[in-house]
């Protein structure tokens, strides 16, 4: 990695934190600004925090005054209106702006597999994956027009260990030792892909500063082959769950329990995620995934276990799974 200064917009999501902790660790002046509202995730010594509101683009600038970064990464850009904004803070205070997209904005339901960096985007079941190829879409055209230099990172379902990757979160491990069914959309066979931040930061890293990056798109994910119903498992058995109990209900059964549902399922989940991550390897040769999931899951279930304050039921996705499984 060539960037020797990176300003963080975020810093301490599960995604961005890591990749904090790891550039700190690799020696690069990093440089964080958000709010200051959100303490899961501890900013490492030696980071500089920059608080303020990155909406209000007056408080932002004030803020940074005229330091320019070797690299911007923007992990906390969704809409249009928000990139315009962050292209006018940020794309000539740089000399790269990385933007973080989503691999939910490829084409779904997929017409191949595996997914490159070249497949389609395109969703018409979930706004937050059409707000991401929008965003894309005006970037290039920023990035054409010489107003910033631009990388594009899609990262598929990366998860750290506050986080238990299915809908429902932690009430679906709770039931599981409870002895209580769970409902999975689907038969539980269609493949995923799983990425533990460990694993998403080296890679990630390895992106800054170079100019082969420049004006392109890169998957970052990792290759482990998963099914919904092997995530179920490993998660049960890190949880000292002998024997669960596994419904399997169609994804319109579940979103019509749950049409808060409809969008995560329909536009991602029930859709085969097989990708191709040659473009990422070719610029970061040795990177390879070390965390298998039946791993995520034993580290997620000690954080819970840790402290009872984070096992939270929520009671309506329990009479959710309830019904669903009656």
């Amino acid at each position: 990695m060539t960037t020797k200064s990176l300003l963080v917009i975020g810093g301490t999501g599960q995604i961005s934190a890591a990749v904090v902790r790891d550039a700190v660790q690799q020696g690069v002046d990093v440089t964080v600004i958000n709010r200051g509202a959100t303490h899961t995730r501890e900013t490492p010594d030696g980071v500089e925090a920059i608080i303020a509101d990155v909406r209000d683009e007056d408080a932002v600038r004030s803020a940074l005054g005229n330091r320019r970064f070797d690299t911007v990464a923007d992990f906390i850009t969704f809409t249009t209106d928000q990139l315009a904004s962050a292209i006018r803070l940020y794309g000539d205070r740089s000399d790269q702006y990385v933007f973080i997209s989503s691999a939910s904005a490829y084409q779904k339901p997929p017409a191949r597999l595996p997914i490159t960096e070249t497949t389609p985007l395109f969703n018409p079941f979930w706004q937050y994956s059409r707000d991401k190829i929008a965003c894309e879409r005006l970037l290039r055209d920023e990035h054409a027009a010489g107003r910033v230099r631009a990388t594009v990172v899609r990262p598929s379902h990366t998860y750290d260990r506050t986080q238990v990757p299915l809908l429902g979160g932690w009430t679906l491990v709770d039931r599981l030792r409870r002895g209580l069914p769970i409902a999975l959309h689907g038969d539980g066979t269609s493949p995923w892909a799983l990425t533990h931040v460990d694993d998403f930061s080296p890679a990630f890293l390895a992106l800054l500063g170079r100019d082969e990056a420049i004006g392109e798109a890169f998957n970052i994910m990792s290759p482990e082959l998963l099914t919904w119903n092997m995530i179920a498992l490993d998660l049960a058995d890190a949880a000292g769950v002998e024997v669960p109990h596994i419904v399997h209900r169609t994804t319109h059964d579940i979103v019509r329990e749950a049409p808060e549902w409809d969008e995560p399922l329909r536009g991602d989940r029930s859709h085969a995620a097989v990708f191709d991550c040659t473009k990422i390897r070719e610029l970061a040769p040795g990177w390879e995934a070390r965390v298998p999931f039946a791993e995520g899951a034993r580290r997620i279930l000690k954080w819970y276990d840790a402290d009872a304050s984070r096992r939270v039921i929520d009671p309506r996705v329990d009479a959710l799974q309830s019904a669903l499984t009656a």
